[in-house]
């Protein structure tokens, strides 16, 4: 997320930050499933279980370490986490798209630079993809950040949180999806897991994507947005919950299926807080999705909210609460898992 400056307020506010069963392609009830017990056929509890808080502190452990230098847009840093990014998702054997011949699509610095990321080198969006099995033309994305501030005054600003806590949820629900897949149960629509450089100066890596999107944006269903789920707020201190932010702005019907996954798998408590049209600081409009959004592409974007550590050289591992962001990576997947495998493409139908 970056820090803006709304000069309305004259304060420095900090932010960028048919239908079906779940997990068969049909909605069904929304009856609230018991603390523990997730609904589901056995190939998504099966791959929802795969998501590892064990797995997830590993990899953030490495994305968030000081020798990634705080992966400031194109710089060395980055790059390394970049490697690493690409390398796990090369030995679990999920490619890229074909369309790109890697998993690196270049955002060039005149690009940014047009846009007042000045002094910014060349940097790369990161891509995975896993192809549908029925509808494959028909594209899910699953974003995350991997840049952060880098270092400043010679101190190494880690963004654990923001956004390591993203970028290693992407790659967990990339793995989860990839497990269903040898197991003989594929998504049906693909999946795009979107790592984008850029966005701490300017979401310049999404608006590259979409500006040059590998797949039609006419053919993206949606974008979930992960940006910061692995701390809680001071005004939400010790609560089990997630702040989604725009499922009801574009589509009727993004919100019931969030909202359904919810009470079947992890029952957070879901915040709106940021949908409310006064918001004055309009998060909305402030982290990667909104270049989904402004394409008229359904978006939601799950958030944690902002704490005290946020861009600061605090934001480390040691403060991730790992079991909060399991569970909300593990809603991210379940929403994923039934837009991916409902009998019809969700509706646009809100502006």
């Amino acid at each position: 997320m970056k820090k803006i400056i709304i000069p309305a307020l004259s304060v420095m506010l900090l932010a960028s930050c048919g239908s079906s069963k779940m997990a068969s392609g049909n909605t069904g009830s929304t009856a609230q499933t018991p603390p523990g017990k997730v609904s589901g056929t056995k190939a998504f509890v099966e791959a929802y279980n795969s998501i590892s808080l064990d797995d997830l502190k590993k990899n953030l452990t490495v994305i968030a370490a000081d020798d990634m230098q705080g992966r400031d847009t194109g710089s060395e840093g980055q790059k390394k986490a970049g490697v690493y990014m690409t390398n796990y998702y090369k030995n679990l054997g999920i490619s890229y798209p074909k369309a790109l011949g890697s998993y690196y699509q270049k955002v060039p610095a005149d690009y940014m630079a047009k846009r007042g990321g000045r002094n910014l080198p060349d940097s790369e969006n990161i891509l995975a993809f896993i192809e549908g099995s029925e509808k494959p033309d028909e594209v899910i994305v699953i974003s995350a950040h991997y840049d952060h501030v880098g270092v400043q005054k010679g101190v190494v600003y880690n963004g654990a949180d923001d956004d390591g806590s993203g970028t290693v949820a992407v790659m967990e629900l990339a793995k989860a999806f990839n497990n269903a897949k040898k197991a003989g149960n594929g998504p049906k629509r693909s999946v795009l897991f979107l790592h984008v450089t850029g966005e701490e100066h300017g979401l310049f890596g999404s608006e590259y994507y979409s500006d040059n999107p590998v797949f039609p944006l006419a053919n993206t269903v949606v974008d979930l947005n992960i940006d910061m789920i692995g701390r809680d707020d001071p005004e939400n201190r010790g609560k089990q919950y997630v702040y989604v932010i725009g499922s009801e702005m574009l589509s009727s019907e993004l919100k019931v299926i969030n909202e359904t996954a919810n009470k079947r798998t992890v029952n957070l408590e879901l915040n709106y807080k940021y949908d409310d049209p006064k918001d004055p600081q309009r998060l909305y409009y402030r982290s990667d999705h909104y270049n989904f959004a402004k394409n008229n592409i359904p978006v939601a974007f799950f958030f944690d909210g902002i704490h005290e550590d946020y861009h600061k050289p605090t934001d480390d591992v040691d403060k991730i609460d790992f079991p909060l962001l399991q569970k909300r990576a593990q809603l991210v997947f379940a929403t994923a898992w039934e837009i991916a495998n409902r009998d019809t493409r969700i509706v646009v139908d809100r502006k």
